[in-house]
């Protein structure tokens, strides 16, 4: 990417992936490329043959990687340019692993919950509030 950029040698305002005028390339034009490009893909890889791709499955996918590592759902939703989290919530589905880890987080349910004890400089730092 460092290399596409040095390269082009555009403005930041500048499309990243300029058309043949120069514009940035429409919706219909990315959708293009990524058929083109998956068709090419599924002779090396003929897993993908089958396999619906288009650029709505790779920002899900993205999401989804993100979602995986741990990122916070408000930050995927800042990266997918949502107005409000409860359209990322939508886009986003927890997985069996993802899921699992949410439930290793948990407390035995034979747990006898505790008393939170704050340390002193969280009390002091409080109190100075």
């Amino acid at each position: 990417m460092r290399t596409w950029l040095a390269e082009s040698r555009g403005r930041p305002a500048d499309p990243l992936f300029p058309g043949p005028r120069g514009m940035a390339l429409t919706r219909d034009a990315v959708a293009f490329f990524v058929s083109k490009y998956a068709a090419a893909a599924s002779e090396r890889c003929p897993s993908l043959t089958n396999k619906k791709i288009s650029p709505h499955v790779l920002r899900h996918t993205c999401a989804m990687q993100l979602l995986q590592a741990g990122v916070d759902t408000s930050v995927i939703a800042l990266w997918l340019g949502h107005e409000s989290i409860e359209t990322t919530q939508i886009y986003l589905h927890a997985d069996l692993a993802l899921k699992e880890r949410a439930l290793a987080r948990t407390a035995p349910p034979d747990t006898v919950p505790g008393r939170y004890h704050a340390p002193d400089a969280l009390l002091v730092f409080l109190e100075g509030l």
